[in-house]
């Protein structure tokens, strides 16, 4: 039962001027609480109603009605509605309780079903309690119609006055998708509490009016009407969704004053403000100051300390649950198996996969796609599909991840095959799995159907998003269309910095080096902030350009303007662009000194330089370097040997490829394919695996035996002329 907070005398005297019409109402049922009214006695059915549902022969309507309540209340519902099938008489009590049980068990359309016949009973008549039951019922069933009946009910009766048939019609309005009438109704109220305002606030946030609802948080605070636990969470969700940090920390500060801030509720809604702001440290740190963290704050914790990259502590949190009182969710498992992911700890992700399967989790939408998600990024694609066709209910969630994975897999034609499976079977694909499968067409450079694809995304409107922008920018980009990206890019609507680094780095990638460092200029004059990707690509464009001093001042202006810490891939750039200007002391130098791990990759880069430069002291300690890490990699081997054969120097080339043939290194070979009719095969020497080699080989002895003839007679027809 809703209560009005903080009655005023206008208040007070619409309740007396109700008092008479809610006296009348319950006129007839008021006798039974007055005074014990014996029913006449009916014999019960066995099919209806069982021996424990027997009646005394002299009961009274009172008791019946506790009895009643009592088995809905403890959950047996379908004994209480047996009960009140056998009763010969109910009263508004009886219909109450038993709509107000479907409803709260969520079946609505049982409740619509009693609510409809108690309204064809004659003698029975409508209150504003059960009138707010039927409307919540309407909002939970999503029947519309039958809500807006009961809308124009309630304006003909004047129960639409009442603030529990208000709060009751804008929610259901809300919560129906129709919001500007339940913004209607409630500036129409003449009586708001504590409900009615939370309601509205509910209903515009939950519908994405994030603003919208702090304008009404405001209105309701100006009001004087004390907000509850629930309007604080509702408002600070809506700062969460919104940004609005600032906000956020005034209803913070009120809610330190109310003594809300100690509720679960309210902090918990507070850590999700604070982490979805940028503050992640002061989310965790309001967890660690609460007496009894729920499951919601710990779920919150494990997915804040997974956001901020801190996997680790993610797992020591969900190792502190476990040892708490408190029992883990789905949503608490899928947070930690995304850690799991982000680590490639494959062993882990498989005995949290065991550890849901046995708790009966399994067929959670969130844990099903968090360990899609895991074996996809740990490279078990076998295993994210077996996962995948085993879902009994799939979102767009899974439907993305099964096709961004095989995407970022190498596992292009099944791809392609999940993205087609999804249009027939699945919901309409969105902008990432069209995305991942642009990413596709990019890597193989099949530009064909990397253009249907664009075909069907601007057919179904997905062009002007970012994320489809930025993926066919990069998709003509490495299938060489370099005009055509640039096309797409210019033609933009809105400028991103997501679209503008894929623009910069095709640039770069084909050789148009001022291109890409205009264009990154322009950022700041734009509003735009390059990013970590960005700066990749401008430092790319430098080294192909040949641009050193351009490319340091890039490289310390990222570091000392934009306090972005330069990774490995920074570093690998300026070590390139170093390496191509032959200033290989300093890229050794550089190497040696990078906070990084020094890997294979960078150490390949000087060693590639070295025999572009023929400088064979740095070729052989670069190569040495690399035998520490990668002792059989048969590049090295090659090159090493080249840049001693390149000076000369035959017995030190020798000895590389004999070391070379004793650890039994040989040469990977490379792969080239050719695309026919929406088919790609591939090839590498000597291979016999393709279904038509047989076939193919028959055809290259032609085309060999066709050459040589026509050498022998090119031989033929010069000696002729010498005569």
């Amino acid at each position: 039962m809703m209560h009005v907070h903080g009655c005023s005398s206008i208040t007070r005297n619409m309740l007396r001027s109700n008092r008479p019409r809610i006296r009348r109402l319950f006129s007839s049922s008021a006798i039974s609480y007055t005074e014990k009214r014996h029913l006449p006695v009916w014999p019960p059915k066995p099919d209806q109603v069982s021996q424990s549902l027997e009646l005394p022969i002299h009961v009274s309507m009172l008791d019946i009605n506790s009895r009643l309540k009592q088995l809905v209340k403890t959950g047996h519902l379908s004994d209480a509605r047996k009960m009140f099938d056998a009763m010969p008489y109910r009263d508004e009590i009886s219909w109450t309780t038993m709509i107000s049980g479907y409803v709260n068990v969520i079946a609505s359309a049982e409740a619509l079903a009693l609510f409809s016949k108690m309204w064809l009973e004659p003698g029975m008549n409508m209150d504003p309690f059960i009138l707010s039951l039927a409307l919540k019922a309407c909002a939970l069933n999503v029947n519309v119609n039958y809500g807006a009946s009961l809308h124009g009910y309630t304006a003909k009766t004047g129960f639409v006055n009442s603030v529990f048939v208000g709060s009751a019609l804008l929610d259901m309005y809300s919560k129906i998708g129709k919001i500007e009438l339940g913004c209607r109704v409630f500036d129409e109220m003449p009586l708001r509490n504590v409900v009615s305002w939370t309601a509205i606030i509910t209903g515009l946030v939950r519908s994405g009016y994030n603003k919208e609802g702090l304008i009404y948080f405001s209105e309701m605070w100006r009001s004087k009407v004390q907000c509850d636990s629930y309007t604080y969470a509702i408002a600070l969700k809506a700062c969460a969704d919104s940004g609005a940090l600032n906000c956020g920390r005034e209803i913070h500060t009120h809610t330190i004053k109310r003594g809300f801030d100690v509720s679960s509720f309210v902090a918990n809604s507070l850590t999700t403000m604070y982490n979805k702001c940028g503050k992640l440290k002061y989310g965790l740190s309001l967890f660690e100051r609460m007496s009894a963290p729920d499951v919601v704050s710990w779920t919150t914790t494990i997915t804040t300390y997974v956001q901020m990259g801190q996997e680790e502590n993610a797992f020591e949190a969900f190792v502190k649950l476990r040892e708490s009182d408190v029992k883990p969710n789905e949503y608490t498992f899928a947070a930690v198996i995304s850690a799991s992911a982000n680590l490639a700890r494959i062993q882990l992700g498989k005995q949290l996969h065991a550890h849901v399967f046995r708790l009966g989790l399994v067929d959670s939408l969130s844990v099903a796609n968090s360990i899609m998600a895991m074996y996809s990024k740990c490279g078990q694609l076998i295993s994210t599909s077996r996962i995948f066709h085993e879902m009994r209910k799939r979102d767009i969630i899974s439907w993305s991840t099964i096709i961004g994975g095989h995407s970022q897999g190498g596992c292009g034609e099944e791809a392609f095959e999940y993205l087609s499976l999804m249009r027939r079977e699945g919901p309409r694909p969105n902008e990432f799995a069209f995305a991942s499968v642009l990413s596709v067409c990019g890597n193989m450079a099949i530009l064909e159907q990397g253009k249907q694809l664009h075909a069907h995304v601007m057919s179904i409107g997905l062009e002007h998003t970012a994320m489809i922008q930025s993926a066919l920018i990069n998709m003509y980009s490495k299938c060489g269309s370099i005009k055509e990206a640039s096309q797409i890019f210019y033609e933009t609507e809105s400028d991103d910095i997501v679209s503008s680094t894929a623009m910069i780095n095709g640039y770069a990638e084909h050789g148009y080096s001022q291109e890409a460092i205009d264009l990154f200029e322009k950022l700041p004059r734009v509003g735009l902030r390059p990013d970590f990707v960005t700066f990749i690509g401008v430092l790319t464009a430098c080294s192909h350009a040949g641009l050193v001093d351009l490319g340091f001042h890039y490289f310390n202006l990222m570091n000392n303007e934009y306090l972005i810490t330069p990774s490995k891939e920074h570093y690998g750039c300026m070590i390139d662009l170093l390496c191509r200007a032959g200033r290989l002391s300093d890229a050794e130098s550089m190497i040696r000194r990078m906070p990084h791990q020094q890997d294979d990759v960078v150490w390949s880069t000087l060693l590639r330089a070295c025999r572009v430069h023929g400088d064979v002291d740095c070729g052989r300690r670069t190569a040495e370097k690399i035998f520490e890490l990668e002792p059989n990699c048969a590049g090295t081997h090659i090159t090493l040997a080249n840049i001693y054969a390149a000076k000369g120097r035959w017995r030190e080339a020798a000895e590389v490829r004999k070391k070379m043939r004793s650890k039994g290194v040989t040469k990977e070979p490379g792969w080239s394919w050719i695309k026919i009719k929406d088919h790609v095969s591939a090839f590498v020497s000597g291979d016999r695996c393709h279904p038509q080699s047989e076939y193919i080989y028959h055809v290259l002895d032609l085309l060999a035996s066709r050459a040589e003839v026509a050498i022998r007679e090119l031989d033929s027809l010069a000696h002729d002329v010498e005569d």
